[in-house]
Formats: C-alpha cells, sequence, structure tokens
C-alpha cells in the first residue's frame, strides 16, 4: 500500500497513519549478502521498525568494490563509469540484488528509503567519489531507476545522501534526478532529500514540487544538531510540510566523530533526540547505529562492536515504544505545546510537550521534575500516568483537578531514566 501525506503526518492510501520508524543502512545493498540481509530485515521488522534507508550507489568505494554477490552497479567505460550504463548482464547482477532487498522488506512489512545515488557521486566534498552525474545525466538516471524500481509500494525515494546543494550545477543535478523519478516510477511514491550534518532539507529545496516532506540531518556532534528539536522548528518555518530528523546520534558512535574522548553516544542520547523530535510534530524519526549502517564486521576503536552484535542494542529496541505510545491516541491531533510546561532551558534536559485532541505529553530526558500547566488542557479533572520509554510501559500515577500548576517528579531520575507523562482529558 502506498503512501501519502496528511497534514503534518504521513499515512496510508487507506488513511490509516504510517509512523516514519526509520534505521539507517546506507550500505545494505553493498556488503551483505541474501542470508545477512534476511536476517537484518528480519529483525528490524520484529523490532518495530517501519522504513530501512539504503543507498543504490553506496559510499563505500560503491562503484569499484564488488557487493556481496561478486557485482558492480556500473560499467567501467574506458576507464570511467556513467550512471548511464548500468550492469544488468546476466542473472544475479547488482541490481537484481538490490531488487531482492526490497522484496524482503516488503515481505517484512518494510519499506526502503532508497536513495538512487549517495552524495559523493554528485558532490564529493569528501569521500571516495568519483563525482559522476552532472546535470545533462542525472534525469536520464532517475528515469531508469524509476522504471526498475519504481513498481514496487514499499519505496520512498530519498535524493541527496549526506551533501548539501553547493553550486548551481549541484542544483540542477537534484532538480533532474527527482524530475525522472517522477517521470519513470509505476506509482507515485513519497519523495524527500538527505541532507549532510546539522542542516535541512528545506534549506535547498524550500518551495519544490517534487518535495513531499523535508529532512534534517540533526548529526553526531554538540554543535547546531544536538538539539534537533530547534532545526525541525526552523525547517517547518521556513517551508511547511511534513518533516522528520532522518540521521540524529548514532548509537554507538564515537561522540563527535572522536573516540579519543572515550564516549560513545548511546541509546539515551538517541531517545533524547526520538521524543524531542517526534514531540516538535515530526512525522517520524530515524535511528542508526554506527555499526549497522556500515555493516562492520572487525571491531576497531571507531567502529566497536561487529554489525550482528550491534543488531539488538537497546536503542533499537527501545525506538519502537514511540511509535506505540503516537498509535496509542488521536494520531493526526498531535502538535507541540510548550505551554504545557516550564522548560529549564538546560541543553540536555529540554522538556518537550505535544498535545492532540484530548491528550498530552511532556517529555523529561533526565527523569527531572517538572512543573506542568494542567490548566492548559481545558479539562475538570485529568488522568495522570508516566510512560517508560524503556519499555513501552505506562502507569497511572494520580487523578488531579484540571486547573492546576504543579510539579510531577518521574518514578526515577539521570540520565538514562527518561520518562513521559501522559496527561488525559476526562471530563
Amino acid at each position: 500500500m502506498l503512501l501519502k501525506t496528511h497534514g503534518n503526518y504521513l499515512c496510508r492510501e487507506d488513511g490509516s497513519p504510517f509512523f516514519y520508524l526509520a534505521d539507517t543502512a546506507w550500505e545494505l545493498f553493498h556488503r551483505l549478502g541474501r542470508e545477512e540481509i534476511d536476517l537484518y530485515l528480519g529483525e528490524r521488522a520484529r523490532q518495530g521498525f517501519t522504513v530501512i534507508q539504503a543507498a543504490a550507489l553506496s559510499e563505500f568505494d560503491g562503484l569499484t568494490v564488488p557487493n556481496a554477490c561478486g557485482r558492480l552497479p556500473l560499467k567501467a567505460v574506458d576507464g570511467r563509469f556513467s550512471p548511464l550504463d548500468p550492469d544488468t548482464d546476466g542473472d544475479g547482477n547488482y541490481w537484481d540484488h538490490v531488487d531482492y532487498a526490497i522484496r524482503k522488506a516488503a515481505g517484512n512489512g518494510l519499506f526502503i528509503g532508497l536513495l538512487p545515488t549517495w552524495g559523493d557521486k554528485w558532490n564529493r566534498k569528501w569521500g571516495a567519489g568519483p563525482e559522476i552525474f552532472t546535470p545533462e545525466n542525472a534525469k536520464a538516471y532517475g528515469v531508469w531507476f524509476a522504471r526498475r524500481f519504481g513498481g514496487y509500494d514499499n519505496i520512498i525515494w530519498i535524493l541527496g545522501g549526506d551533501r548539501p546543494v553547493e553550486t548551481d550545477a549541484q542544483a540542477a543535478v537534484i532538480d533532474g534526478m527527482a524530475r525522472g523519478l517522477r517521470e519513470g516510477e509505476a506509482k507515485r511514491h513519497l519523495m524527500t532529500f538527505h541532507p549532510m550534518g546539522e542542516r535541512s532539507s528545506a534549506e535547498f529545496l524550500a518551495g519544490k514540487d517534487y518535495m513531499d516532506f523535508h529532512m534534517i540531518q540533526s548529526g553526531h556532534g554538540v554543535g547546531r544538531g544536538y538539539e534537533s528539536w530547534k532545526m525541525l522548528r526552523e525547517t517547518y518555518e521556513t517551508d511547511p510540510r511534513p518533516f522528520l530528523n532522518g540521521e540524529p546520534r548514532y548509537e554507538d558512535h564515537p561522540a563527535c566523530f572522536n573516540f579519543s574522548y572515550n564516549f560513545l553516544w548511546d541509546a539515551a542520547d538517541a531517545r533524547m533526540n526520538l521524543y524531542w523530535d517526534v514531540f516538535e510534530g515530526a512525522c517520524g524519526h530515524t535511528y542508526g547505529n554506527h555499526c549497522i549502517w556500515s555493516f562492520n564486521r572487525e571491531m576497531t576503536d571507531y567502529y566497536p562492536f561487529r554489525w550482528k552484535d550491534a543488531l539488538t542494542h537497546e536503542g533499537a529496541r527501545t525506538m519502537r515504544y514511540a511509535k506505540e505510545l503516537r498509535l496509542s491516541r488521536g494520531y493526526f491531533s498531535l502538535r507541540p505545546a510548550p505551554e504545557l510546561a516550564e522548560d529549564d532551558g538546560g541543553v540536555t534536559a529540554h522538556v518537550a510537550c505535544a498535545r492532540g485532541d484530548g491528550y498530552a505529553y511532556v517529555y523529561s530526558p533526565l527523569g527531572a521534575p517538572i512543573n506542568v500547566r494542567l490548566g492548559e488542557l481545558g479539562a475538570r479533572t485529568v488522568k495522570l500516568s508516566w510512560y517508560n520509554p524503556r519499555n513501552g510501559l505506562s502507569q497511572v500515577t494520580m487523578i488531579a483537578p484540571g486547573g492546576v500548576v504543579g510539579k510531577m517528579v518521574p518514578p526515577t531520575c539521570g540520565k538514562g531514566n527518561d520518562w513521559v507523562l501522559i496527561m488525559d482529558k476526562l471530563d
């Protein structure tokens, strides 16, 4: 079943809510064999994910290093690669392997957030490259790519690939590829753009008719992107359409890219961005594990786990609880509601608030006491419950008069003891 937008959120064709809960598996088509694809997709489906983000022309020497089947995506002509020369010879070619993964994802109820290429192929800036896309060939590649994969229902097109649009020529490449995808697809799929760290697609593509929703990459440092909810708010103010965080702090990623700090972003860090962003009105969220996106096989300082060992780490196991909480109450009515609680302004302690028809959520990332304004709900009586983002369980804590301002104290406190206060209007 295809997807479409519904106000600030996404839904299926029948109007039922769709929560975009993604994992970054950028190297999926390039590095995994078929049994490994089966293992990975099966586990992510069991963990409640709904989207897998992966690049067709991948980052890690994707043009020159064969995939697990020993095949390259493009033919070399006079030592050069062109996107207009895909290698489709014989059974089991590179693109057949992509087909296999998409079909296997569909069988697991998963969408593929499909990047036609990683960004170094049109704006090298850093990475292996080479740049092979021009304004002249990008549209033709988009048409071919969409004719090859656009017949699948479980596709979301993702342009970009961790790079900014910095020149008119690069803008023409993105526009051309988007137009080609639209021309070549058999069914209309949602489309977005994955930018580089601490940037938003709205900075480059505001007003573009092919953009269905915007994506930020808040990234893995402590700069502008740390407070990801602010980036999302700025994105919506720039171009009001659905939005989400396409790459926040990865679990098991060396903080600020520096393993000498001796600190890996952990599950608590990943959940901070998750709940901050969802309660800012995001149409979903993307999780990532540093050792999964790369499908790392050997432990190093920079990649501290093998990918199969990282597959069930805490962050991946607890992402689903945000989706389940969102689906538990009026889905499409949710909006940011900072008026519901005091925010002390602490960079790691931002209190995120959202409300919908008859309910509200307040998130405390460190389990700190929350000064709530129940009167803002407009109810005489309110049921208050604590929701545990680590196990998805909730417990009613009190029934209170709706006109009060009071301090609510979570059951536990400290990093890794995040809580959501649920406020349900009774009358």
